[in-house]
């Protein structure tokens, strides 16, 4: 713990307060202009009690060049939290407010938020001798079901493996909280989230997972291993995840879920918030709002070359410029803008087993590099198409499943179900 927090803590202890022996969860909260705090934790009170003690640590958090009307509503949500937290202490589970005002301008924002709360997690479970515990990531507008906690205890008893877990999520998709028009504009977002992650499958990509930051859980040590949570505004979940499932050390655990706000949102400069503000942009009166994503021509291009790819360690240079010519322009131009030839080149050099080359190769052609080539095929192929247009696509040819004049809503039913079924 030491070695860690001393080279990578921004902070030294911020809670005075003693830990419970037998602490074995955090729930990690970051806040920033919200008004619904309270009702997030009243979700995590209401929660099933596990066997291990429980805490939930919130950061209320601003930057030197956030508005004087945020930083009140910030002192506002500070205070009205901390007294609620102080009546709201149960057997198994406390609640500790933290308001850290004035960050850097460099490195305010939910990633320094979410790590300011993990970092503290982090010491709270080293010093009682729980470096096998979990730190879970959830917002300060979502709910949960009532077996959240219990669910997540359970994971990650039974999958003593597992470093990091996604937590099945769902949208509210109906209600009377929000008027039809964010109902309608989330529900088209979570369809492009789902169909993101199915179309990767399609391709055979190993490492097609969910980062979604109010829904993943990761143990304190593994934590603490790959050097904790990153500082940025925005993303921070892609990047942090995507470090455990290229060791295939991330699992799914689908028996609870999140449940995140559909609300609008200027708070980060892409995700949830951002989609349906651009969603609401573009519906008037006489049309229905068109919310476009990746063409699913990009994922069929992208196929051939990844069906390949477990061989490649055996293939000379003959045969590599022979299967590059067989695949489609998209995939073959950016592979050679990319340097491939002499990049697995080097794979092969130092790689002499299949399983090891699988693992480098991952390491090379990751999520990070597979967006790049999503964007460059968008850019210069094939353009972006309505969601429902794409996810009916890889319905069809990926699950064999004709849902031809089928709703966002009919769509994003479909493909919740075939997450919840599915073992990855």
């Amino acid at each position: 713990m030491a070695t860690y927090l001393e080279k990578n803590s921004l902070f030294p202890k911020i809670i005075d307060e003693s830990v419970p022996e037998n602490l074995g969860l955090v729930v990690v909260i970051p806040c920033y202009d919200e008004t619904e705090l309270i009702r997030s934790l009243e979700s995590l009170k209401n929660c099933d009690a596990p066997n291990c003690f429980t805490e939930v640590i919130v950061v209320v958090n601003d930057g030197e060049r956030t508005s004087d009307e945020i930083k009140a509503q910030n002192l506002a949500t500070y205070e009205s939290a901390t007294t609620w937290s102080k009546e709201n202490i149960t057997p198994y589970l406390h609640f500790h407010i933290i308001y850290k005002s004035n960050l850097p301008k460099k490195i305010a924002g939910v990633g320094t938020a979410r790590k300011i709360g993990m970092d503290e997690a982090v010491r709270r479970l080293e010093s009682v001798g729980k470096s096998n515990g979990a730190i879970i990531c959830f917002d300060a507008d979502s709910l949960c079901e009532k077996n959240y906690l219990q669910a997540i205890e359970e994971h990650f008893i039974q999958n003593p493996k597992t470093q990091t877990c996604g937590i099945h999520f769902e949208h509210p998709l109906e209600g009377d909280e929000y008027e039809p028009e964010i109902y309608d504009a989330i529900t088209k977002y979570e369809l492009h989230l789902r169909y993101y992650i199915h179309a990767q499958k399609f391709t055979g990509f190993p490492l097609a997972f969910q980062t979604i930051g109010s829904s993943m859980a990761v143990r304190c040590n593994a934590y603490q291993q790959q050097s904790g949570m990153n500082k940025r505004k925005a993303g921070e979940d892609f990047y942090f995840l995507h470090k455990f499932t290229i060791l295939n050390a991330h699992t799914e655990l689908k028996k609870t879920k999140t449940i995140p706000s559909p609300r609008r949102s200027d708070r980060v400069p892409f995700g949830t918030g951002k989609a349906v503000n651009e969603i609401l942009a573009e519906k008037n009166l006489d049309t229905e709002a068109v919310y476009s994503t990746y063409n699913f021509k990009i994922f069929e291009d992208l196929e051939p070359f990844l069906s390949v790819a477990p061989n490649l360690l055996l293939f000379k240079n003959e045969q590599v410029k022979m299967m590059k010519n067989n695949l489609p322009e998209s995939i073959r131009t950016f592979l050679d803008e990319h340097n491939f030839d002499v990049k697995l080149a080097e794979i092969q050099a130092n790689t002499t087993i299949p399983i090891t080359f699988g693992g480098r190769f991952f390491r090379w052609f990751n999520a990070f590099f597979l967006m790049k080539y999503v964007h460059f095929a968008r850019d210069n192929y094939h353009p972006n198409v309505p969601v429902e247009e794409a996810a009916r696509a890889l319905l069809q040819k990926y699950y064999f499943k004709d849902m031809s004049g089928a709703s966002a809503k009919e769509l994003l039913i479909e493909f919740r179900k075939k997450d919840l079924s599915q073992l990855f």
